[in-house]
């Protein structure tokens, strides 16, 4: 595992996660570029992952939700700039991700995008989690979180080349899983991997939520969502903005959004539809939601927008449309 991904040693924790879910409130990133221009990472997110849930995080690549993995996990580009909140668990036990406190891998663990480059290349997978372990003071052992995940406890004793994309991939949710983390933040987990390991890391990512925590699975892989039903909870991004939310039966089956419908529409199974025009570059972009400029005839966009409650639901339109 990288430094990255892990903080200091605290004193030894066993067993399941605590109560404690992640809550990401009024959330705005910009990221300067030289000459002046700014990326508008993120626009007053909103989002909440409750214990033993899965939010499963989609839209289109570029969208901005890689950038929520990166703040929830305090480890913006150097240089941004954000406001808003990202806390772990609540009452007395919250803690803010920005505060100096170490966190990593204890309260929030990462499953990255990609376990090949994640992992260092001239060490064993097992001598990996091993440090891992240590670094957390966990009372883990490599080979309990192989078989966790799903993995034989042998092929911990091989190096990362050795290793199937899958295997690494879980190789990276035992890292994950070593400091029993009460939020477990899962950026892209199944990119490049074919439909079985695929279903077997969501697999993997259900049975967390199931023990306690608190899983947000970033991804654009709406056919997965549909297939398996790992997710309890939909949110869709779209430029940066929040362009819906709710139980995931109801967005992926009764989308309230015209992106999320168009989303939906161009997988194979809904008809192959695809949106028209392409997502736009984030930099520099209006304070206000562009969905309009992609699909003109749509009322939800053009002009000041909010994110409007239908009951569980949540889902942006224009003020006063």
């Amino acid at each position: 595992m990288t430094a990255a991904s892990t903080s200091a040693a605290p004193a030894p924790r066993t067993g399941p996660p605590s109560s404690s879910g992640l809550r990401i409130s009024s959330l705005t990133v910009r990221l300067p570029l030289p000459g002046g221009k700014v990326v508008h990472a993120a626009s007053d997110i909103d989002l909440e992952v409750a214990p033993g849930t899965v939010t499963a995080l989609v839209g289109e690549s570029g969208c901005g939700k890689s950038i929520l993995a990166s703040a929830v996990m305090n480890m913006l580009p150097a240089g941004a700039r954000h406001s808003g909140t990202v806390t772990v668990g609540t009452g007395h036990d919250a803690l803010d991700v920005f505060a100096a406190e170490p966190f990593r891998g204890r309260r929030v663990g990462l499953v990255p995008q990609s376990a090949a480059t994640h992992l260092t290349p001239v060490r064993t997978a097992r001598s990996q989690l091993a440090e891992t372990i240590r670094l957390l003071g966990t009372a883990r052992t490599p080979d309990e979180l192989a078989r966790r995940v799903g993995l034989d406890p042998d092929a911990l004793d091989c190096y990362p080349h050795e290793l199937s994309g899958g295997m690494a991939q879980r190789v990276a949710i035992a890292g994950a899983l070593a400091g029993d983390p009460d939020v477990i933040v899962a950026d892209e987990p199944t990119a490049s991997l074919d439909r079985a390991l695929t279903d077997h890391v969501l697999a993997v990512l259900r049975d967390c939520a199931d023990a306690g925590a608190a899983v947000l699975l970033i991804t654009h892989d709406l056919a997965s969502l549909l297939r398996t039903d790992v997710a309890d909870a939909v949110a869709v991004m779209y430029a940066s903005r929040l362009m819906e939310a709710g139980p995931a039966r109801a967005v992926l089956e009764d989308p309230l959004h015209d992106y999320t419908r168009d989303l939906l529409a161009a997988l194979p199974s809904r008809g192959l539809h695809p949106i028209p025009g392409s997502p736009p570059v984030l930099t520099d972009l209006p304070e206000e939601c562009v969905y309009h400029l992609r699909r003109p005839e749509s009322r939800q966009s053009g002009g000041p927008t909010a994110l409007v409650s239908v009951g569980d639901r949540r889902y942006r339109t224009r003020t006063g449309a």
